[in-house]
């Protein structure tokens, strides 16, 4: 009771939606792909365990796609967010479960996994990040949501290309196995796709399962690990910055195929104490009024600019990361880390918005 629906292959939700088979099991629901049965179409079921917490969260989840659905009709920008085209009620062996239904795409990680060693082609990189964007400010300024889980598995692709369309679908599960290639006629798709189908692809923001709004945020403890802002790490109040701060952290393993922060525990300090540790080594110093802004900061500061459980650090500038490491030329570093820099400042009111990003130079060139 309270848990999954053991939902099976073949079954049919709401009499039209027929499970073809698993794409996806998380911690509180599992995501099917579905055939419409009427308008003969493919569409993902996220079926919500049953739990009354869960029926709760769904409630809340509904409710700021509704939301999405509603302000999509004055404002084009909305596209960029994927649609709920439906939600219903289901009495299963475990009791009550809302399904919310969803328009379905491979993620942006299926794509990446086919540029892993130098990072998807810039062109793609600036119009992917312009649509991203594009939906943030839709998020912040109309409808008043915070994501709070921009990450490469939350950008889905759409390709409006037939040809490409037929390709896509065979890529739904890839994100499961990360490694996996995007086959295509002639082998992986990502090495065969020519730049012109590369570009025909859109991308849209999908899960508002972790969304809130801005004036009621739901829970302390939002983005995944990676791709999770400075103050969400300290424990401070959080707002639409803190998915500008995910966002850039997007652009960059875009790019480069690398992620930006990649925390890890040690013997003796936790996977937050490493995240702050690598966020210091490539940002600088965080300042004393930030860092102690908190009650509760001595759980990673001894004092002002010393982490309590990591001595050692070894500060890297972005630029000499980018050029170093991932052997990028001059004239191509300089641009990007002026894009990204303002999207990883310390302090939120400080950081970029969607709309300034949207507005640099280098994301239009």
């Amino acid at each position: 009771a309270g848990g999954h629906h053991p939902a099976r292959e073949g079954e049919v939700f709401n009499a039209q939606y027929q499970a073809l088979r698993k794409l996806g099991c998380g911690a509180f629901a599992t995501v099917w792909l579905c055939q419409d049965t009427r308008r003969k179409k493919h569409v993902a079921v996220k079926v919500l365990k049953s739990r009354e917490g869960f029926a709760e969260a769904a409630q809340d989840e509904v409710a700021l796609l509704r939301c999405v659905s509603s302000m999509k009709k004055k404002d084009r920008a909305g596209e960029n967010i994927v649609s709920l085209l439906d939600d219903f009620r289901m009495i299963g062996e475990n009791g009550f479960h809302i399904l919310l239904l969803r328009a379905l795409g491979p993620s942006l990680r299926c794509l990446m996994g086919n540029y892993a060693a130098q990072g998807l082609p810039l062109p793609f990189v600036k119009k992917s990040l312009q649509q991203v964007l594009a939906g943030l400010h839709f998020l912040h300024h109309r409808c008043r949501i915070i994501h709070a889980d921009i990450k490469p598995e939350n950008v889905l692709l759409y390709g409006r290309d037939k040809s490409l369309q037929r390709l896509l679908p065979d890529a739904l599960d890839c994100g499961q196995r990360t490694d996996q290639r995007l086959k295509g006629p002639g082998g992986d798709l990502g090495n065969q796709l020519e730049e012109s189908d590369l570009m025909s692809i859109e991308v849209k923001i999908a899960d508002l399962g972790s969304a809130c709004w801005t004036y009621k945020p739901f829970s302390k403890e939002i983005q995944t690990q990676p791709y999770r802002a400075l103050e969400v790490l300290l424990g401070l109040d959080y707002g639409t910055p803190a998915d500008i701060w995910s966002a850039g952290c997007l652009a960059f393993e875009m790019a480069t195929g690398e992620r930006l922060f990649d925390p890890q525990p040690g013997k003796y300090f936790s996977r937050d104490d490493d995240h702050v540790a690598r966020i210091i080594e490539l940002l600088g110093r965080i300042p004393p009024q930030i860092a102690f802004s908190w009650n509760k900061s001595t759980k990673f500061f001894s004092r002002p600019g010393a982490l309590l459980r990591i001595s050692r650090l070894s500060p890297r500038s972005l630029h000499s990361l980018l050029a170093d490491r991932h052997k990028w030329a001059k004239h191509q570093v300089l641009p990007f880390t002026a894009f990204l820099l303002p999207a990883l400042r310390y302090a939120p009111d400080r950081r970029a918005t969607a709309a300034q990003c949207l507005q640099h130079a280098w994301l239009a060139a």
